[in-house]
C-alpha cells in the first residue's frame, strides 16, 4: 500500500519530478505543447526561482515521486500570486491540491498578504471549478501568452 503524500518545501533537485508532473498535466489538454527549456526553464531550479522572488515552493511526494506542487510569490499592494498548482490525475479529488493550497495560504497570511491572484489556462476547466470552490472569483481580464500552445488565461482573485 502506498503511503499518503508527504508535504514538504520544494528543492531545486526536484526539477526532474516537477518537469514530469507539469508535462503530464499540460499534455492532458488538446493543443498544449511542452517546451521546458524554451518556455518554463525555471522548472530546472524552481525553489531558487521562488526564493529569489521572496516566495516559496511546496511539493507533495509519495514513495519518492512528486505528485503535486504549488508556488507563491508576492506581487504588489499586499497581493500574492498562486503559481503552478498541479497534481497528477490519480491524486485529484483526494484533498492533495487543497492541502497544498492551504499551506500556501498560511504562508501568504503569515507574510501579511491581503489577497491572492492567479492565472489559469482557459482550457483547464476542472481547475477553474476548484479555484471557485476555494472562493476565487474570475475577473474580466484575459491574457494571451503568445506561447507555443496559443494559451489564453483567465485571471482569478480572492481576498485573504
Amino acid at each position: 500500500m502506498t503511503p499518503p503524500p508527504a508535504l514538504r518545501a520544494g528543492r531545486d533537485t526536484d526539477g526532474p519530478g516537477l518537469i514530469a508532473l507539469l508535462s503530464t498535466c499540460w499534455l492532458e489538454y488538446p493543443g498544449c505543447v511542452v517546451d521546458i527549456d524554451g518556455e518554463v526553464p525555471e522548472l530546472h531550479a524552481l525553489a531558487t526561482y521562488f526564493t529569489t522572488a521572496n516566495g516559496a515552493l511546496w511539493v507533495s511526494e509519495t514513495a519518492g515521486r512528486i505528485v503535486g506542487m504549488i508556488g507563491t510569490r508576492p506581487r504588489q499592494f499586499g497581493e500574492w500570486e498562486l503559481c503552478k498548482l498541479y497534481a497528477y490525475a490519480d491524486q485529484r479529488g483526494s484533498g492533495l491540491a487543497r492541502s497544498l493550497y492551504e499551506t500556501m495560504l498560511a504562508h501568504v497570511r503569515t507574510h501579511g498578504g491581503t489577497g491572492v491572484r492567479l492565472w489559469t489556462d482557459t482550457r483547464f476547466e476542472r481547475a477553474h471549478r476548484f479555484y471557485e470552490k476555494l472562493g476565487f472569483v474570475r475577473q474580466a481580464k484575459i491574457r494571451e501568452l503568445h506561447d507555443l500552445s496559443n494559451s489564453f488565461e483567465f485571471e482569478y482573485f480572492r481576498e485573504v
